[in-house]
């Protein structure tokens, strides 16, 4: 009886945020498997059953939701090959102890407090084509004939390289933070024994402390990745126009046609980010699942 009062009692503690998880997470995941199927002339409209049209639609020219993937799958892998070596690179660095430690920190992590919005805007002034920063800069080094005269935005060669280069200046601190926290857990004890073997700093890194934080390392790539396929708002300050931009990704698409009355369309798009997502995280542990000495996992 003790037992099972035990089991009520937590139970009850949990049913607040299980009802909140459901309805917040799991709830809206089926209504929009439920709307993606059905065809929205206007909100108020009841809708027409279409079934999978919405999504076979999406691939049409008329809304171009493939190239959208495509940018958002290009911004992933800038994200895991540029972005997350940057980060593990200063959290190693500042890992091992160096002067002034705390406020490399703090200078790193600060663009991860400011609004996306803010952080747009600020760019979009550096990327200006007439009074930008990169303009000036180009003047002085004598090399602005290199640049594309509508602007880096402007050009669809640059555009998305030039929403990336954002994107690392705000993130990179964010997994620089996660691994440091993760190697400032591994053992002094460790390290000194290795070095006092004959081994370098590099050897050290490689063969000690990215082994033990490669947990650490998954759930950033994960991060990085779902991230990217959910990118919106930073995006949305460059977007001046969601659907003709050269660096237009699904969350942009989404939210153009949900308020277009194209419910069904946006509804599609949001349940193929939600398998896309789940796809790379299933994926990311699958890679780093761990195999014994015979390479079986």
């Amino acid at each position: 009886m003790h037992k099972k009062n035990k089991s009520i009692t937590i139970f009850l503690f949990l049913l607040p945020a299980l009802v909140l998880f459901i309805g917040i997470l799991i709830w809206p995941i089926f209504a929009s498997v439920h709307h993606s199927l059905y065809q929205y002339p206007t909100f108020s409209d009841p809708g027409e059953f279409v079934g999978f049209q919405n999504y076979i639609d999406l691939f049409n020219k008329q809304y171009d939701f493939g190239k959208a993937v495509v940018n958002a799958l290009i911004l992933a892998a800038l994200s895991v090959f540029i972005q997350l070596p940057l980060s593990l690179g200063l959290a190693l660095m500042l890992g091992k102890g160096i002067k002034g430690e705390r406020f490399y920190l703090s200078v790193y992590f600060t663009p991860v407090l400011i609004s996306a919005v803010v952080i747009g805007m600020l760019w979009e002034k550096i990327y200006n084509p007439i009074y930008g920063l990169v303009v000036k800069g180009a003047e002085a080094l004598n090399i602005i004939d290199k640049l594309p005269p509508e602007g880096l935005l402007g050009n669809p060669k640059t555009a998305l390289l030039a929403v990336f280069i954002p994107t690392i200046w705000q993130y990179v601190g964010y997994h620089m933070l996660l691994m440091y926290a993760g190697i400032k857990g591994v053992s002094s004890e460790l390290r000194e024994a290795a070095m006092l073997d004959g081994a370098t700093d590099g050897q050290v890194n490689r063969y000690i402390i990215i082994p033990i934080i490669k947990p650490i390392i998954k759930v950033s790539i994960i991060f990085a990745i779902t991230g990217s396929l959910k990118s919106y708002d930073l995006i949305k300050v460059f977007a001046k126009d969601a659907y003709n931009c050269s660096y237009k990704v699904p969350s942009l698409l989404l939210v153009r046609y949900a308020f277009h009355n194209a419910g069904g369309i946006a509804s599609a798009i949001a349940v193929i980010m939600i398998v896309m997502c789940f796809a790379f995280a299933i994926l990311i542990n699958w890679l780093f699942k761990e195999r014994d000495l015979y390479g079986k996992k």
